[in-house]
Order: structure tokens, then sequence, then C-alpha cells
């Protein structure tokens, strides 16, 4: 259970929700283990299915509460939501926003920053860790290109040349990946980013990672009440959840990448874990599937302290801080959106 910016979030999917007078009671086999008064609260985000008392639901209807239900692997679920709510002003905003890209610029340019960013961090980390197995000199390199590439993107006013400033950075990022991996480089060789379909075994378990990614910030989103089809960054695409892949920038590198690479280096995955199709697709096998979702929910329950609001979280609760940010900036409360800036 932890509360972020008037949300309250009960992460574990064991926990009943009641109601008792002005609070929410949050039990658990039967026996209460946390209690917060309902007037403190604009949102409630419960993972799991064991649910909550009509009661509740009941009052924060009526108290214009929203109680978002998640499944237990972050999987938008069903909202409760009273007859007058704020969501419809807020979508009517990003909306607006959304279709002036000059307005529109402003937060995507954010997105990226905090793609680059958090890119550079993951070269400088290696380079810390393992300095002495690494080409230092041309992964600084890579690095500083990263750092100049931020000063040109945090003054970007063009959609265009945003685009083309990511795609040259990611380019940068991905040239350095394959050293990176420093164990079974016989069965896990990386020679660029391919996808649609992954033709190797690192590319099959990034395009992997990078879809349980998207619809965790999906649901996230959906969660605040924003609009994920709606983005700022990539365009409107009839079923493509843009506002969500606009979020996923920043974490794309820190949540999944350097999740791919310690499941390489620790042999966690091996190469009997892959299939090779007839069309030359390479997909996980179940038992591949199991391991990386396995170790997956055990990332997901790191704590990290998060850059912006200097308080402890897990990991997997950091895109619906950063979701909880992006609909403030949009509301008016927040000068700008601040991006998820990995230390």
């Amino acid at each position: 259970m932890k509360r972020l910016l008037n949300t309250l979030y009960v992460t574990s999917g064991n926990k009943y929700l009641s109601l008792d007078g002005e609070n929410i009671v949050v039990l658990e086999d039967q026996k209460e283990i946390g209690r917060v008064p309902l007037h403190n609260l604009q949102e409630i985000v419960t993972f799991g299915y064991t649910g909550s008392s009509p009661a509740l639901m009941g009052a924060c209807a009526q108290r214009n509460i929203d109680l978002v239900f998640m499944s237990g692997n972050g999987r938008f679920l069903a909202r409760v939501t009273g007859e007058v709510k704020g969501n419809v002003t807020l979508r009517k905003q990003q909306y607006r926003i959304s279709d002036d890209r000059e307005n529109s610029i402003y937060i995507a340019r954010n997105f990226i920053i905090g793609k680059v960013y958090n890119a550079r961090w993951v070269l400088e980390r290696a380079v810390r860790d393992h300095g002495m197995r690494l080409d230092v000199e041309m992964i600084k390199k890579k690095s500083a290109f990263l750092a100049q590439s931020m000063k040109k993107i945090r003054t970007c006013e063009n959609t265009e040349e945003l685009l083309g400033m990511e795609g040259e950075a990611a380019s940068v990022y991905f040239s350095v990946f394959d050293d990176l991996i420093l164990q079974q480089k016989e069965d896990f060789a990386f020679h660029g980013r391919n996808k649609r379909p992954p033709l190797d075994n690192v590319n099959a378990m990034l395009s992997f990672g990078y879809s349980l990614l998207a619809s965790m910030c999906g649901s996230a989103l959906e969660a605040v009440g924003l609009d994920p089809y709606v983005g700022f960054f990539h365009t409107d695409r009839p079923g493509r959840m843009s506002l969500a892949l606009d979020l996923m920038e920043e974490f794309r590198s820190i949540m999944i990448d350097r999740f791919v690479l310690s499941l390489i280096n620790k042999r966690i995955i091996k190469e009997k874990h892959f299939i090779k199709k007839e069309n030359d697709a390479v997909i996980m096998t179940d038992e591949g599937r199991k391991l990386f979702l396995s170790a997956w929910q055990a990332k997901k329950q790191e704590m990290i302290k998060h850059p912006f609001l200097d308080e402890k979280i897990e990991w997997g609760m950091a895109p619906y801080v950063q979701s909880l940010l992006l609909a403030r900036y949009l509301r008016g409360d927040l000068d700008e959106y601040p991006p998820f800036f990995w230390k």
C-alpha cells in the first residue's frame, strides 16, 4: 500500500478493500492492515482480483474518487467513477494539445529527453560496473554524443526534427549494445535492432519486454483518466496506443534493456529458450516466457527512489507516477512535464 499524489496504490493482489465510516480499510485474510481517510484521496488503484465492497464503490462514486481495478500483471480492468468527473475535461485538454503541434512538441521533447538521458545512463553505468571488460573510450564517445543530443532536443521546435534526433540517438546507443553482453556471446550476439519479426534471441526478448512495458504504460494512463491512444510524439493511428508509446520511451533502456542484459549475463535465459520459425522469426519458448515473466515480476517489485518526487516506490509503479505527473501538467498544476531521469 502506497500513497502518491493523493492516489492510494494497493499493489499486492490478496487485499480486499472495504468502507468504515469515512475511511477505506485494507484487509488481508479478513484482518485490517491499513486505513486511509477518503477525504484525502482523488483515486484508488488496486491490483489483483480480490476486489472491494459495494459500499466502498458507492462511496467513491458519490465523492468523485476514481476506484480503478487492475490485474496482477498491471492490465486495466475497470474504473468506478461518479456522475461528475474531471476526466472529460482532462481528455479534452489532451486532445486539444495533441492536435496543436506547436504545443505538443513541449511534451514530446521531454519524453525524448528522458529517453536519451536514461540510455546514456545505461552506458555510463556499464562503464562503471564493467570497465575492465569494455572498450571504455568508445562507449564514452557514444555517451558524449548522447549528451550533445540532449542539448539539441531541449531547444527543438519541430516534430520532424525531433523524430530525426530520436532516431539518431537510438542508433548510436544500440551501436554499442552488443558490447554490454558479457556472457553467452555465441548465442546472444546483437547486430542491431530488428522487429516485426525479431530475427535473433536478443531482439526477441527486447520485443517481448517492450510489449509488456507498452501494456503497463497504457494501463497507467487509463488509470489516471488519459486516453492512451492519443499521443504527443507518436502520431495517431487506428489501434495504436500512441500516448503509451510516448510514455514508454523514458523507460525502454532502464526497465527493459538492462533487464534483458541481466537475464543474459546472469545466464537465466539460454539458447534453448528460443525457437527459429520458417520465416526466420525468433520467438521464446513457453519455458523461456515463464522464466522471463517470473524475473519481470520480481523486477517490478524492486524499490527505487523516484527522481522527481524523492519518494521510494516499486519499479512497477514508475509508469503510474509519470502518468499522474502528465495528468497534473495537462490540468495546469505543473509548469512542465518532468521526465523520469534515473540515476
